[in-house]
Order: C-alpha cells, then structure tokens, then sequence
C-alpha cells in the first residue's frame, strides 16, 4: 500500500501537536540536547529500536549530549507522510524530560 505525501497544511497541523518539532525543506527535525554522551548514545539506540520496529528510519547525528533527528519518506519521493509523524510521536515519547504532554 503507497504511503502519500501530507498536503502543507496536514504537517502544520501535526507539527502543532509535536513540540520542538519543525520541518526544514522536505524533512522533520528535531534536536535533543541531553544531560552527557552517554545519555545521547543511550538515546541514539533507543531510537535505532523503534525505527526498526516501524520499519522506518530516520536520518540520526549523534553530538557530544545532542542527537538531531531527521526523517521523511524515501518511497514517497521525500515527503512528508503519517509514517514520519509515527516516528516523530515515538521519539518524542522516549525523549527524557520531553516525553508527551
């Protein structure tokens, strides 16, 4: 089943819903700043559990205590699509100290 592109307005309003979030050209992004390498690492590998329990994978770069996160849907030509907002949500759930509101 393709996965389609979400329309300009579909990512503003599920940006709304994700804090921190933002799309930068054709991708959502993020950046976490942690409490030390060992926290970013730990982060990176949890990340790295749920991307492939979706099946889907971002773009990760792993800083002294930051990790960036970058996704969009390579089979949809680079958009946007729900796949890429459940990414997002997930990570943000597991993110410490910016899980769910």
């Amino acid at each position: 089943m393709p996965v389609e592109p979400l329309s300009r307005k579909e990512i503003e309003d599920r940006l709304a819903e994700l804090p921190g979030w933002s799309l930068d050209g054709d991708r959502l992004t993020r950046s976490y700043r942690l409490g030390s390498h060992f926290a970013a690492t730990a982060m990176v590998v949890h990340i790295a559990q749920v991307q492939e329990e979706l099946d889907h994978h971002s773009d990760l770069t792993l800083g002294y205590d930051t990790v960036s996160v970058s996704v969009h849907t390579h089979s949809a030509g680079g958009a946007v699509t729900e796949k890429d907002f459940r990414l997002a949500r997930r990570v943000q759930d597991l993110a410490p100290g910016h899980g769910a509101h």
